[in-house]
């Protein structure tokens, strides 16, 4: 029933939207990026928005944006993984969903705006979906026997997943610098890259660890609460006041170590967050909390930033008598964002730079690993774990850096755009005994800048034994990159 509801909704989208676009196919102008736009219209060559006008001028109106991204991949596998058969696997290829979305926000009057956006993520053919998926004969997590009857529980965790409510928000226009609101909302603090929009990466992809709590005290890097955000002359700003996901039964003694290991645990505390950037150059549309990957030199932008996320004891560890403590995540970022145009006699051009510090505290010794898509199975035999994951998030410093540069406009002629691109990342965990580097490298093909792009990714990613790197595996992604 609830998956019926979903798919009339879709439906009803869709013959909103091309009930309105056909409409629309005679008008003289387009509608101005500024009425309806958001940070990153300003990207690429001119487009007519998905938008249904509720009044003949144009200023109460929905706006839709669909997009997708999919992946495929080569990957090695960390030791000892095993693969769906159950037998060892050194490498992993598929292809997959890493993101399929929509989103809509509306504007009533030019002091109230309303924001949905839902969709799945990380779909591949052995996990991502839900119980009950289908019984079309793919094992998924769970073997199935051809001699037994299938039941609707039993079946292939790949299948059918689930889509969920990513962001849903209520806005009120108090002056022309302040905004508040409040639902399950993205206006994340820390970094820029923490609340970066996945419309225009520079990079593949995010690194993850931008988001410090994903998918434990948030909602795929959501979280229930109210903000405020505006701009005040060169400043921008966004503070939260947020009720964190309750997840967690705590940490753990290591005696082999002797040292305590926080991990999240239960409580009803409140938390704070906010990040505040000063703005040098070209003021950043901040309509949607969504921060630019790239312009693709069609804006001039140099800002610094900072911000933060504090949960009050959040998590918990136990100490050698078994005596429990509690611990506070605190998280700190400072970060610098460069956008450059260049004019040459081959048309435009453009670097981008992003760099950032983080410091995060989650209590002692707190460690995450995390596998983007990962399907690989069993335990593995480095403290990675199987497949692709790694250790990503937890107590310590992380230095992030990524640049790309895209080539003279002109160049190809008419064949699009050219965006090579690479990433470098310092992790000093304080779980581990050293710390470690890892990179990557790649290219971004704009067939129409950020609207329809491929991109291809080379990364390499360090795996621990003995709490000290012992060697690396590489994975190579392709993403096919649509927005409407």
């Amino acid at each position: 029933m609830r998956r019926t509801r979903w798919i009339l909704m879709c439906f009803g989208f869709a013959f909103l939207i091309g009930s309105q676009v056909c409409a629309q196919e005679k008008a003289d102008t387009l509608p101005e990026k500024s009425q309806y736009g958001f940070s990153g219209d300003e990207a690429g060559e001119e487009s007519r928005p998905l938008v249904i006008k509720l009044s003949d001028d144009g200023k109460k109106y929905v706006r839709f944006i669909l997009w997708g991204q999919i992946w495929a991949r080569a990957l090695q596998n960390n030791p000892g993984t095993l693969g769906v058969d159950g037998q060892p696997v050194d490498w992993t290829t598929d292809i997959g969903i890493r993101r399929a979305r929509m989103l809509a926000y509306a504007s009533v009057s030019p002091r109230f705006l309303i924001m949905l956006h839902f969709g799945i993520n990380n779909q591949t053919f052995m996990n991502g979906g839900v119980p009950g998926g289908g019984d079309s004969g793919n094992a998924g997590l769970l073997p199935i026997d051809p001699n037994v009857p299938i039941l609707f529980n039993d079946m292939s965790s790949a299948k059918k997943p689930q889509m969920f409510i990513h962001d849903i928000w209520n806005e009120f226009k108090v002056t022309p610098e302040l905004y508040i609101g409040a639902g399950l909302h993205y206006w994340n603090g820390v970094s820029r890259l923490s609340s970066a929009g996945t419309l225009n990466f520079l990079a593949l992809d995010a690194p993850i660890f931008n988001w410090g709590n994903i998918e434990l005290t948030d909602q795929f890097a959501r979280q229930f609460g109210f903000y405020a955000k505006g701009q005040i002359r060169n400043w921008d700003y966004r503070v939260a006041l947020n009720k964190p996901f309750s997840v967690g039964s705590g940490g753990t003694f290591d005696p082999v170590r002797e040292r305590s290991i926080a991990f999240n645990d239960q409580n009803d505390n409140w938390a704070t967050q906010g990040y505040i950037a000063y703005q040098f150059w070209e003021h950043e549309n901040n309509k949607l909390p969504f921060f630019v990957g790239s312009y693709l030199g069609d804006k001039k932008v140099f800002n610094v930033g900072g911000g933060w996320h504090h949960h009050p004891q959040a998590t918990s560890s136990i100490d050698q008598s078994g005596g429990k403590s509690r611990h506070d995540i605190g998280l700190l970022g400072l970060d610098v964002f460069l956008d450059l145009p260049l004019r040459t006699a081959l048309g435009k051009a453009a670097f981008t730079f992003y760099g950032v510090a983080y410091r995060y505290d989650f209590g002692p010794n707190y460690i995450r690993n995390i596998g983007i898509m990962n399907t690989g199975l069993g335990r593995g035999t480095t403290q990675n774990g199987p497949g692709n994951s790694q250790p990503m998030i937890g107590t310590g410093n992380i230095f992030y850096f990524q640049s790309g540069y895209m080539l003279p406009k002109n160049l190809m002629g008419n064949l699009g755009g050219f965006q090579p691109f690479g990433s470098l990342t310092i992790s000093d965990f304080e779980y581990f005994d050293q710390s470690t580097t890892q990179y990557s490298l790649g290219f971004n093909y704009l067939i129409s800048d950020h609207r329809a792009k491929l991109s291809l990714e080379y990364r390499r990613r360090p795996y621990f034994e003995n709490f000290i790197r012992t060697g690396g595996a590489g994975e190579l992604i392709l993403q096919t990159h649509i927005i409407l």
